[in-house]
């Protein structure tokens, strides 16, 4: 995603939960753990984190819907109130202030391209990698994935 396609709006199933994504995604993954898989009810999820305040909320109001995960800190998976789609997440490791927004809710969501495949160990059989983008079995440090300039966006974010 690059600046010419902001803001790009996203929402719910049912619409009663519209907002605005008014910055480009710090980093994209694709994970395929199993607990995305459970928790999405498909193979993989295509997260796109970002900072909070960059979810600019345009209709109605996400329910807060606290969840496990497997690190054991759990998540508050944002939720429409009506129809239940997991709009994004905020994991405890990183905190309110940024956001793993579920690409897919997005009106547009081709726009939205992964930079790395997480957690592949657990990946389902039958989906096949390219390797164009980087692949790990598990997670992985930012310092040697992430452009320097998301690792600042994510340092300031924090710090705000």
């Amino acid at each position: 995603m690059d600046t010419s396609d902001l803001p790009a709006t996203g929402g719910c199933a049912c619409g009663a939960v519209r907002y605005a994504l008014t910055a480009t995604p710090l980093f994209v993954h694709c994970c395929h753990c199993r607990w995305c898989q459970r928790e999405t009810g498909s193979a993989f999820v295509i997260n796109a984190i970002v900072e909070t305040d960059a979810v600019e909320l345009r209709e109605g109001e996400p329910a807060p819907i606290a969840t496990p995960s497997e690190s054991g800190k759990g998540q508050t998976i944002m939720r429409c109130p009506n129809c239940w789609v997991a709009l994004w997440s905020h994991y405890a490791g990183i905190g309110p202030k940024v956001a793993f927004l579920r690409a897919a809710t997005l009106d547009e969501p081709d726009a939205v391209a992964p930079d790395i495949h997480i957690y592949t160990a657990s990946k389902q059989p039958w989906v096949t990698l390219s390797h164009d983008i980087p692949v790990v079995k598990e997670y992985y440090r930012r310092s040697e994935y992430w452009p320097a300039e998301s690792i600042e966006r994510l340092k300031l974010a924090r710090e705000r």
